[in-house]
């Protein structure tokens, strides 16, 4: 869906992008869209990039998106180009509406634009029917991008309600979701990530990708979950687990595990890990073995 005809099926006019839309830099003049800081934005005018963003986590013919802070809509345009079936955007800043408004007259019944806060969104809501099925692609802003990662990889009943995610944080962050073991990227992120998903970074995008160009550079992040993620703990005792582990990392963990139980040994010998490793030693398996043991010693008591 999307092709590349005009608004009334005729070819798009000389300088105009393939949808037939206005290029994005003349939709941010007309409608006086600078990015906002205070909203963590940082806009890609490059509609080639954007596609290429939309294309990461492969193919999205036919398929439901859900789009967190799209502001003048150069990503949304590139996902209704590639093929989406429906958008559905989640976005904050009243100034984009209009413009949003636009790619929603363009795509008719394609684009479902929602005002509010991404981070208290009720995303089975919003997808109803298609919840399961969902792909979640976004240029996250900055300030929210790690709290909403972690909220869609808590997400309970598992397997969740999204199919796959493509989405887009500071590299640094990017590197914190792959990091591995014995590295000093490795922490509680890693391991909620690589525990309930598989998580590769699909390409990086220097600062000058973007208006205004941020200090940092960025990269693009695709996740697919596991069915069954293993050891099959729960969510909550993993978190509480690698808060204490990962609180203080230089310490060993017969010491950091102190602010989770009293006596950390007889948790550790009981998942078969040595007290005297530190967080950043352990597997992701590691972590999910000791958090299964440290769940059904609360539930012994």
């Amino acid at each position: 869906m999307g092709g590349t005809s005009g608004e009334n099926g005729t070819e798009p006019r000389p300088g105009a992008s393939p949808d037939g839309l206005a290029p994005l830099r003349e939709v941010i003049r007309r409608y006086d869209l600078a990015a906002k800081k205070s909203l963590g934005q940082n806009f890609i005018l490059d509609l080639n990039l954007t596609r290429r963003i939309a294309r990461a986590g492969g193919a999205i013919d036919g398929r439901t998106v859900i789009e967190v802070g799209p502001g003048p809509g150069g990503l949304t345009r590139a996902l209704l180009l590639e093929g989406a079936a429906r958008v559905i955007a989640v976005e904050r800043d009243s100034r984009c509406l209009p413009a949003l408004a636009e790619i929603a007259a363009r795509y008719p019944g394609q684009l479902d634009v929602h005002e509010g806060d991404a981070l208290s969104a009720d995303w089975r809501a919003l997808l109803g029917a298609f919840a399961g099925k969902a792909v979640i692609a976004a240029n996250l802003p900055y300030g929210a991008a790690t709290t909403l990662l972690v909220g869609w990889l808590e997400t309970d009943p598992w397997p969740p309600w999204w199919d796959r995610m493509v989405l887009m944080f500071q590299k640094e962050v990017a590197e914190r979701i792959v990091a591995v073991p014995g590295t000093k990227d490795y922490g509680r992120l890693s391991v909620i990530a690589q525990w309930r998903s598989h998580a590769h970074i699909a390409l990086t995008l220097k600062p000058e990708a973007f208006t205004p160009p941020p200090k940092v550079s960025s990269a693009v992040v695709v996740f697919t979950p596991r069915e069954v993620p293993q050891p099959a703990c729960s969510v909550a005792a993993l978190g509480r687990v690698t808060a204490s582990a990962f609180g203080q990392r230089r310490k060993m963990l017969r010491a950091s595990l102190k602010t989770l139980v009293p006596n950390p040994e007889e948790l550790l010998a009981a998942a078969g890990i040595a007290a005297d490793l530190r967080a950043e030693r352990l597997s992701v398996r590691d972590f999910a073995k000791l958090a299964l043991v440290y769940e059904r010693s609360i539930a012994g008591r």
